[in-house]
């Protein structure tokens, strides 16, 4: 999930949770986990504060032996927030998104990195995490927003830029390919009312918005959206449904030479419609470019356009969808929701005053209120 924009610097804070105190017990977890004997050793080696704010991150080394080897290797820990630290998702499961990677990576097309291993109900850490191999590789920045400059993707030659679009355009193309989505990722389907995968996702994203507002106070501007999106569902067919990735933004991809190597943040990953991820992708590249415009500063106009995104997609999977209307406002939707809890959670660790009106944490609104307009909303 996206962070807010900070002063530079700053650190947006994730958890009250004591670090140090995570590391014993995971040692003794993984004791169990490993074959005997195999004496684990858990270095914490870092946080990751410059993107995501859905889940706690740790990057964690891992000594053990195993057949009388000495085994090493780098994790990267996903924990569930606390109930108290302000969980930016209303659920969390991470048996789910530990299965979507492993399925995936099983496809052999899409990177992923490697799940090694799951403690789904909290009892160790007090609450459920997961364990996954560390990749190497760069992720355009959250804080502050690639478009702001003064990172690697904006003082990149636009060679490489464009490589970049297009590889990570290939990548969703490859994940749209896994076949039997409906059947392979069922387990993805939202526990959501409604007649098909697309309302279901939709309903969950509405339910989101209810557990949002009941801390920072109700958004007329989502309600205006919500009232447009259920009024306008497109007709989907179940036959056509795909593996959506939930969160499709370059910022949840790892890149080497400016080729995808990871893929990351399945936490909103659900079937449907191939449309929600490239509307997606296209969308939280409008949102940076909008909030770098905000500040005086030129971004990246000619960067995930969405006719040159519409028309590689087609290039590597030979299809051509459809209008992405709806699905951007879907995007715009989920965008509030997650400025609202981000914002409030920066709220209750007093990185900010609590404002008069949740909407001014919106960075898009701009944005949004043009997209609404255009539609007649």
């Amino acid at each position: 999930m996206s962070t807010p924009p900070a002063e530079p610097g700053m650190r947006l804070q994730r958890s009250s949770r004591e670090t140090s105190t995570l590391i014993p017990r995971l040692t003794e977890w993984l004791a169990g986990q490993l074959p005997v004997p195999a004496d684990p050793r858990v270095t914490l080696r870092s946080g990751i504060d410059s993107n995501g704010m859905s889940a706690e991150t740790l990057v964690l080394q891992l000594n053990w032996t195993e057949g009388g080897v000495a085994q090493v290797t780098d994790l990267i820990a996903r924990i569930v927030p606390a109930p108290g630290d302000f969980p930016v998702l209303e659920h969390y499961n991470m048996q789910d998104q530990f299965d979507v990677m492993r399925i995936v990576a099983e496809a052999g097309d899409v990177p992923v990195p490697r799940v090694r291993f799951i403690e789904p109900t909290g009892a160790v850490l007090g609450t459920p995490f997961l364990l996954m191999d560390r990749v190497d590789g760069v992720v355009p920045p959250d804080v502050m927003p690639y478009t702001f400059g003064d990172n690697w993707l904006f003082d990149a030659s636009p060679e490489q830029q464009q490589r970049l679009q297009r590889r990570t355009i290939q990548t969703l193309a490859a994940l749209h390919a896994i076949p039997d989505a409906p059947s392979a990722f069922a387990f993805l389907d939202p526990r959501q009312p409604g007649a098909s995968p697309l309302e279901r996702t939709l309903n969950r994203a509405r339910s989101w918005y209810e557990f949002a507002a009941r801390d920072s106070g109700r958004s007329p501007l989502v309600e205006r959206i919500l009232v447009w999106l259920t009024a306008n569902l497109p007709e989907t067919s179940a036959d056509e449904a795909v593996l959506s990735w939930g969160d499709a933004r370059i910022g949840n991809c790892m890149y080497r030479d400016f080729e995808p190597v990871a893929v990351l943040d399945w936490e909103l990953s659900t079937i449907g419609p191939r449309e929600l991820d490239l509307a997606w992708l296209v969308f939280a590249h409008r949102v940076f470019q909008t909030i770098a415009n905000t500040f005086g500063l030129p971004g990246m106009p000619d960067f995930l356009r969405i006719e040159d995104v519409v028309a590689t997609y087609r290039e590597y999977s030979g299809v051509q969808v459809g209008d992405l209307t709806w699905y951007t406002l879907f995007a715009a939707l989920n965008y509030c929701v997650v400025f609202m809890r981000s914002g409030g959670r920066q709220v209750h660790f007093g990185e900010l005053a609590r404002p008069d009106d949740i909407e001014t944490l919106f960075h898009h609104r701009s944005l949004v209120e043009q997209l609404l307009a255009e539609v007649g909303a």
